[in-house]
């Protein structure tokens, strides 16, 4: 069995690294219950709406996204990631890139601005 050179341990290191660092990035933010302050703060109530019913389905955020949940409740999965649960009333912000699986609940309403 060969012992492995110092460059190639560092060259795992670094790449374990970006592994970790792309995964930060990946990750699902979410604010629950923020105050009217908040909201108001970001202009929340003036920006589009949508919905859907109870499915499950997959999207790719090909740009950030922050969106504020009216109604209803769901569990978003990024790809190789931990499930993570977003409901009514909940502020929750999607990084660029990240691809993901919707699992609607309840019927989702959300308000939600693409940045």
């Amino acid at each position: 069995m060969l012992a492995a050179s110092p460059l190639s341990s560092r060259a795992i290191s670094a790449r374990l690294q970006v592994q970790a660092s792309a995964k930060a990035a990946q990750k699902i933010f979410v604010q629950r219950q923020p105050g009217e302050d908040v909201l108001k703060a970001k202009g929340v109530r003036s920006w589009p709406t949508w919905g859907c019913g109870v499915s499950k389905f997959p999207w790719t955020y090909q740009e950030p996204e922050t969106c504020f949940i009216l109604e209803g409740r769901v569990v978003v999965t990024p790809n190789g990631g931990e499930p993570v649960e977003v409901a009514a009333g909940d502020l929750a912000t999607f990084p660029a890139g990240m691809s993901c699986t919707w699992d609607v609940k309840a019927p989702i309403n959300k308000h939600y601005n693409f940045h």
